[in-house]
């Protein structure tokens, strides 16, 4: 009995390694995955932020936490009652303590404070941009417009997936592989070049939010949000509408498609010349991430 028990530890100990060494694999992707432990690392430089600072505050609580712990397990153990301790009943106050635990929290506040800010602030300056992309949300579609450039189009569930939750079907997962997250028409942009979006909304609240990109904007009717972003590696990258719109909210996915500067050129010269066909073809046969599209 007691084998089969250990026997069973073990193997919720293997289970878990996996499950850990799956989440490090992971990591390096721009879309998670399944038994993945952390949050992914982006392709923007606001994701790869993000990815810093909730790392270097979660191994700042690691260490808190085996101090404090630690602490508390050696108090435990060392003096307790059966080993005949006993409380000092003298002890009222210490000033050399009291500062040094109000000291250590200010001093790791400001640690994490400093790098945060400045990454905050980098967030939300678009100067620089060499583009600027509209983004209007709708019940229960997204409106993209690349301001100059005379294009302006719907994007929104692919009919394929609209079918079948319209249907009752099953979906299957070699039939449509990104049920419910793919679109008919995705956003195509360029690679290393910074782009300024601008947010808003014409009915309700939405928000857009694609998490490949470190960043998510609410879009509200008759207020204009910023944001920017600057996507280092070509790829396929899906997100969500972020807030809750209405019956359909989970049936407005976002679909943005990263590609090279040539092919983001010949992308948009088939978008103006209304040639859909050509404009398909062109992202259909972009490279693809490295990481996969999740």
């Amino acid at each position: 009995m007691k084998a089969k028990k250990a026997s069973a530890i073990v193997a919720k100990a293997a289970t878990g390694l996996l499950a850990a060494l799956a989440s490090v694999s992971a990591w390096a992707d721009s879309e998670p995955v399944r038994w993945q432990l952390n949050m992914p690392e982006g392709v923007t430089q606001t994701a790869e932020n993000a990815y810093f600072m909730h790392m270097l505050m979660l191994w700042i609580c690691v260490a808190i936490g085996i101090v404090v712990f630690g602490a508390m397990a050696v108090a435990m153990f060392k003096f307790r009652k059966s080993k005949g301790a006993k409380p000092d009943v003298d002890f009222t106050h210490s000033t050399k303590l009291e500062i040094l635990w109000t000291v250590i929290p200010i001093v790791i506040l400001v640690v994490m404070a400093v790098p945060a800010t400045s990454m905050v602030i980098q967030q939300y300056d678009a100067k620089g941009h060499e583009m600027t992309v509209k983004v209007t949300g709708y019940q229960w579609m997204w409106r993209y417009e690349i301001v100059g450039e005379d294009v302006n189009f719907i994007s929104r569930l692919d009919r394929e997936s609209d079918r079948i939750r319209q249907s009752g079907e099953r979906p299957e997962s070699d039939v449509v592989p990104h049920y419910l997250r793919d679109v008919d028409r995705p956003l195509v942009l360029p690679t290393d070049t910074k782009i300024r979006f601008v947010v808003t909304a014409d009915d309700v609240i939405h928000a857009w939010w694609v998490p490949a990109l470190g960043w998510k904007q609410d879009a509200i009717p008759g207020i204009i949000n910023e944001a920017w972003t600057e996507i280092r590696e070509p790829g396929t990258y899906r997100g969500v509408c972020a807030e809750l719109c209405g019956k359909d909210h989970g049936f407005m996915p976002i679909v943005v498609k990263a590609v090279p500067r040539a092919e983001y050129e010949a992308w948009l010269a088939a978008q103006k010349a209304g040639d859909l066909a050509e404009a398909a073809r062109i992202v259909a046969n972009a490279p693809a991430n490295a990481g996969g599209e999740g």
